[in-house]
């Protein structure tokens, strides 16, 4: 049976060990344990799932709980991928966030996933980098 809960104070140690479970593990810093500190402290909307006491994922945003709600991560691990998980924690992550409309970049991994599940794509998303500079 799988549980869900809200909040962001989490060992660090298990999170990490989540992100190298899943597929999004290679896509973040999860070797820079103060930057991973860092995004778990400063998310405001981190919703968990718990099968007994074994953290088996996470979907963590930054919310204004109004308007947007920026969903950065969402890891299942792979041992339970499919079963729902991901679809139910992106559901807690909407309802929590209120009348905020949810937004993300796709991993590449995970690019199909997203229209399955009920996203619509906006070809106008722009990123930059922290190295990058404004011209």
């Amino acid at each position: 049976m799988i549980t869900y809960h809200t909040g962001n104070a989490l060992d660090l140690d298990q999170v990490i060990e989540l992100y190298r479970a899943s597929t999004l593990g290679e896509r973040r810093p999860v070797e820079n344990r103060e930057r991973m500190a860092a995004m778990l402290r400063n998310a405001n909307l981190v919703i968990t799932a718990w099968e007994s006491d074994f953290l088996v994922g996470i979907a963590r945003s930054l919310s204004d709980f109004s308007y947007a709600t920026y969903l950065s991560d969402l890891a299942v691990r792979k041992s339970h991928q499919g079963r729902g998980i991901g679809k139910e924690l992106i559901r807690h992550t909407q309802v929590a966030g209120g009348q905020a409309k949810i937004i993300l970049l796709a991993a590449p991994a995970a690019e199909t996933y997203y229209p399955h599940v009920g996203f619509t794509h906006h070809a106008q998303a722009w990123t930059l980098d922290s190295e990058a500079r404004i011209r």
